[in-house]
């Protein structure tokens, strides 16, 4: 009997569109690897409600709707609409995303024949995979990426994600720490298997940090500080602006970029420019914006150290990004955080909330002499191939099970 090819469905909410380009781009970067060998599709549900409207005229962006099919570097994506009430009725999203993508669940039945749905996130996305997988009679599998965490805090959603744990035939968990986690909640550990998220080195490289820093207008001489991230409160972009006024008694001439824009969780930059005016950091603080992630590497290449003063992460790819242009990072003592940042030569971790120690850490990285090159080999030796790699082995057995 001939060996099955997997042929997956790739089941995700936050997946990049037109109009949220930087949306879950660690998750098409993962996936799209896997389409180089075997047939792959995406459906990204979006979330919808008749009155949205009229909440976009406080809130410009507030769910912006896609169109319905997009075709990416040659992978189909699909973005059906399903009902999603804010407030209470949140709790529904899981079952209400499931029916509303079943009908063209049936229709890629017919056309691709797939025998594999890939979820990410537990919930709602994982608890939906589950039921269209029970509807359909195809194995789930579901990746956790931190959003598990928080979630599992609300009685209502740590149900709805254990259940989904449950039904699913196979869990990954992109970090050992998350892993831990749901296995806590409930979670059955012999079903997760962890696999973390790669760094693509052809998009991740180091370049002259004088052209680097040439091309954002910054001074050859001057120490840079940078972060990179929806601009949101988890990310703690307001934790660093804070403990700047100290480090630039030791660093008078220290500059701060901040790489990034809205993302699905929100949109802070107002409050935090607010901040840095307050603090009259107006001189030592570049907002950039959000940046693809094929320019990524230019304010890497001109900064000096990595800073995330993060809440809680899965597992940030944007620590080996970094790293892959010899930065060494300084973050907290959050989800798979120290898994990434696994040991002194290649960052510090802090508490999470302890400002001094922040600080001192941003110091004292400041004032290091780092082997960058054994900072790029670390990078390099976590590149996206052997993840891929992984993934297939295990994709390979469950359709041939």
């Amino acid at each position: 009997m001939s060996e099955k090819t997997p042929r997956i469905v790739v089941f995700c909410s936050l997946y990049p569109s037109q109009v949220r380009p930087n949306a879950g781009v660690f998750i098409r970067e993962r996936m799209s690897r896997v389409a180089e060998h075997c047939p792959l599709l995406v459906v990204s549900p979006v979330p919808w409600f008749p009155l949205q409207g009229l909440i976009r005229l406080v809130k410009p962006g507030y769910r912006p709707q896609p169109r319905h099919y997009e075709e990416q570097n040659g992978i189909s994506v699909y973005f059906p609409r399903f009902l999603a009430i804010p407030g209470l009725f949140r709790s529904l999203d899981g079952f209400m995303m499931a029916l509303a993508c079943l009908p063209l669940f049936l229709k890629l039945k017919k056309e691709l024949a797939y025998n594999l749905i890939d979820a990410h996130f537990a919930y709602p996305d994982g608890y939906a995979a589950t039921w269209l997988g029970r509807w359909l009679d195809v194995p789930v599998t579901i990746t956790l990426r931190g959003t598990e965490v928080p979630l599992s805090r609300i009685a209502g959603r740590r149900k709805c994600l254990l259940k989904a744990l449950q039904r699913a035939t196979k869990v990954f968990s992109v970090s050992e720490s998350l892993k831990r986690h749901v296995v806590a909640l409930g979670a059955q550990s012999k079903k997760i298997q962890v696999i973390g998220n790669g760094v693509d080195r052809e998009k991740f490289r180091a370049i002259d940090k004088t052209k680097a820093r040439k091309q954002l207008g910054l001074p050859e001489d001057v120490p840079v500080l940078i972060s990179v991230g929806g601009l949101v409160d988890r990310k703690g972009f307001h934790r660093v602006i804070e403990i700047l006024p100290g480090l630039l008694e030791k660093y008078p001439r220290l500059v701060y970029l901040i790489v990034g824009g809205a993302s699905p969780e929100g949109d802070n930059r107002a409050q935090l420019e607010r901040q840095v005016e307050a603090l009259g950091l107006t001189q030592c603080v570049r907002f950039l914006g959000a940046m693809p992630s094929t320019e990524l590497y230019v304010p890497l290449s001109a900064a000096d150290v990595f800073v995330l003063a993060t809440a809680n992460e899965g597992w940030a790819n944007v620590f080996l990004e970094a790293m892959a242009c010899g930065l060494p990072v300084v973050t907290t003592d959050v989800g798979g955080n120290r898994e990434v940042v696994a040991d002194s030569s290649l960052g510090t971790i802090v508490p999470f909330g302890d400002s001094a120690a922040l600080a001192a850490a941003i110091g004292d990285a400041l004032g290091r002499t780092w082997d960058r090159q054994a900072i790029i080999r670390y990078a390099s030796d976590n590149a996206w191939d052997r993840r891929i790699s992984q993934l297939r082995a295990e994709f390979n057995l469950l359709v041939n099970q």
